[in-house]
């Protein structure tokens, strides 16, 4: 459905397979893959662990609080599809871990959301005070599939 996204044919688990481009900053061009996890056959931990990172991407962009319960806030969490996260951009904190092989990686840890005491100032293109986290601007390039999933819960 929709090409976004991607069956293993080892583990049967779905996930999307992300790039994520930084937008501006010392890094900016610097690319990232990393995947979002649907559905293991396993149970529902990884399909919930995207979830939640797929929600707090919404968050960021949509500049919504993730304690904000109210409809309004509801509905800026819904997407019709994976299609409306191609290209969306948000304020992720970027790490680094090791690969399969040993070697550094930047990984997009999570999304930074309005509850975040920098956010307004990162939205605004300022940048982050030095004793906070390195938080970029980061848009999702290659995401999801069509359906109507709601991220509002």
């Amino acid at each position: 459905g929709g090409g976004y996204a991607t069956c293993s044919d080892q583990t049967g688990s779905v996930y999307l397979n992300c790039e994520f481009v930084v937008t501006e900053g010392l890094y900016a061009r610097r690319r990232m893959w990393s995947i979002i996890g649907l559905y293991s056959p396993k149970g529902p931990e990884w399909a919930n662990m995207g979830r939640t990172f797929i929600k707090a991407i919404l968050n960021s962009a949509r500049n919504v609080h993730p304690g904000d319960t109210s409809p309004a806030a509801q509905n800026a969490r819904r997407i019709q599809g994976f299609a409306e996260l191609d290209g969306i951009e948000f304020l992720g904190r970027v790490d680094w871990e090791k690969d399969q092989n040993g070697q550094d990686k930047s990984v997009i840890k999570t999304a930074v959301t309005p509850d975040h005491k920098d956010y307004p100032a990162l939205m605004a293109g300022q940048a982050a005070p030095a004793t906070s986290p390195p938080v970029s601007r980061v848009p999702a390039d290659r995401t999801p599939i069509p359906g109507r999933p709601s991220w509002a819960q």
